[in-house]
């Protein structure tokens, strides 16, 4: 190597306890599910790993991903980002994170959402983009709560905002920092 060549040196140690972040989740609201599912077929080569009349997923090892997209008529991008993590104990570290770090957040325990029973908890970034963490415990054959597929219940009822950061909602729905959420999706 010679002087004028650039020369880096980059040293990062990680210890196994903070390797919690399993697979990142990406959900996006699409008027046209269809094309979108073409549009992304393509993009991850693959075909969506589940897919509904109102919804469809990609559940990806390359790149470790779990993308969403559902249709929310009135409005699309992105619904929210999330973790999904593979045991109850990485779930709760994450809840401690934020607990720590005094960020709100809300939880949600037994729901059932984007056609999952999950444990899960929500807080919003500065931007006010929900984050969602979550624990998967199975699949269930409703979007959303006691909800059908066939209802056209959005999920953005299953995403902790407030009146103020939605101008379309009409009521509060699991206002980050609230104790138990467990009613947000029924």
């Amino acid at each position: 190597m010679t002087n004028d060549e650039p020369h880096f040196v980059v040293s990062t140690v990680i210890s196994k306890k903070e390797i919690l972040m399993k697979r990142m989740h990406i959900h996006i609201a699409v008027e046209e599910l269809e094309k979108n599912i073409g549009f992304y077929s393509t993009m991850f080569g693959s075909a969506p790993t589940l897919e509904r009349e109102n919804y469809a997923k990609w559940y990806l090892n390359d790149p470790k991903i779990n993308f969403a997209i559902s249709i929310k008529e009135g409005g699309s991008g992105i619904n929210h980002l999330g973790v999904q993590v593979d045991s109850e104990s990485e779930l709760q570290e994450i809840a401690q994170r934020l607990e720590n770090a005094e960020i709100n957040f809300s939880s949600q325990k037994g729901t059932s959402c984007c056609y999952s029973h999950s444990n899960k908890h929500w807080a919003l970034d500065p931007q006010g983009i929900a984050w969602e963490s979550f624990h998967t415990l199975s699949d269930t054959p409703v979007f959303s709560g006691g909800a059908n597929a066939n209802s056209g219940e959005s999920s953005s009822c299953c995403i902790p905002l407030s009146i103020s950061q939605s101008s379309d909602q009409k009521e509060d729905c699991c206002i980050p920092n609230e104790n138990d959420a467990t009613e947000c999706c029924s």
